[in-house]
């Protein structure tokens, strides 16, 4: 695959850890877990944006961009790490953030990302839910481009072809650590949204005739319609690196069953997820996305899908800078927790 064929900058720390949970597999009886940490990708506090971000700011400046556009949830990490690396690369930011959750507090409104949006720099605008983001992003170009600026859209998630590029390199780096660690690999796990992290995989592990499987933990959409998103971007990204044959569709596997009450509402499932891992081995899991991913992981192996004598990897997307936006809701967990 031809990846160096594209414009990049180098943005992430790189290769970031494969790394063994022994006192989680062992309480959970079932196979051993690994956590590849894509979480300490390095930029802003790191997060799986910044691998797609290479490419696609790579493509911004090759196109010669003065500003970047674009939009995510109110505490998007995307637009925490698209910030951060434009500023690091001395490109102005324009971002939309999406009042996607009802019934939010004053933490989730200015603390977490919301705050660290604020001290990386960026001219920031308030959408309502319900509008169509792309055209909001649309407009913001059009009136940047008649100010005299060149701007340059990223879409929510920062999944197109280009961005999900980055997880195609991820699934190259995942297959020499399996390799490296002599590690025969069951099922990768994360959590999927956007769908450039699932894409980027599974063209990059099919790409590669290593046929391990991805299974997506959906944080959003139904089943369904998480599979025809990821098929496409997949097939679109697939045809962009010029890979022989056609991209393989039934290699898409996605599962809606723990999104709960909607995006960014955690479950309890979530919850119990999030602190698990924090106090098994001292991980830290955000609300929204992966430890949404890490509820779905233990369903499987509490229910004997996932078994004693397989390794699982599971890919940690980041997330944790959005922690105090959900401060009142785990400090209540917490309570729970621990009686």
């Amino acid at each position: 695959m031809k990846l160096s064929h594209f414009p990049r900058v180098v943005l992430t720390q790189a290769p970031t850890p494969l790394q063994h949970l022994p006192r989680l597999s062992r309480l959970l009886g079932g196979p051993d877990i690994y956590i590849k940490r894509d979480d300490n990708t390095g930029l802003a506090l790191g997060g799986n944006k910044t691998r797609k971000l290479e490419f696609l700011l790579g493509d911004a400046l090759a196109k010669g961009a003065t500003h970047i556009v674009t939009q995510g949830a109110r505490q998007s990490n995307h637009v925490r790490q698209t910030i951060a690396a434009a500023s690091a690369l001395g490109l102005r930011t324009t971002v939309l953030l999406e009042e996607r959750i009802p019934n939010t507090d004053d933490d989730y409104n200015h603390n977490g990302n919301v705050l660290l949006d604020r001290i990386f720099g960026a001219v920031i605008e308030a959408r309502p839910s319900g509008l169509d983001m792309n055209h909001e992003l649309l407009a913001i170009g059009e009136r940047l481009q008649a100010a005299g600026e060149v701007p340059y859209l990223i879409p929510g998630g920062g999944s197109n072809a280009i961005g999900a590029l980055g997880y195609v390199e991820s699934a190259q780096e995942l297959l020499q650590q399996i390799n490296q660690q002599q590690l025969d690999v069951h099922h990768v796990i994360h959590a999927t949204g956007s769908t450039g992290t699932q894409a980027g995989l599974v063209v990059g592990l099919q790409g590669n005739n290593s046929h391990i499987p991805v299974l997506g933990i959906s944080v959003r959409a139904p089943r369904d319609r998480q599979i025809e998103n990821v098929t496409k971007l997949a097939r679109q990204t697939w045809e962009l690196l010029e890979i022989r044959g056609e991209f393989p569709t039934d290699t898409v596997e996605a599962n809606a069953d723990y999104v709960g009450e909607g995006y960014g509402i955690p479950t309890p499932a979530t919850l119990e997820a999030l602190f698990l891992l924090a106090r098994t081995e001292g991980i830290l899991l955000d609300p929204v996305y992966s430890a949404k991913g890490f509820a779905g992981l233990l369903d499987y192996i509490r229910k004997g899908i996932f078994k004693a004598g397989q390794n699982i990897v599971f890919i940690h997307t980041g997330g944790a800078a959005a922690l105090p936006g959900y401060r009142n809701i785990l400090e209540r967990y917490a309570a729970v927790y621990e009686n």
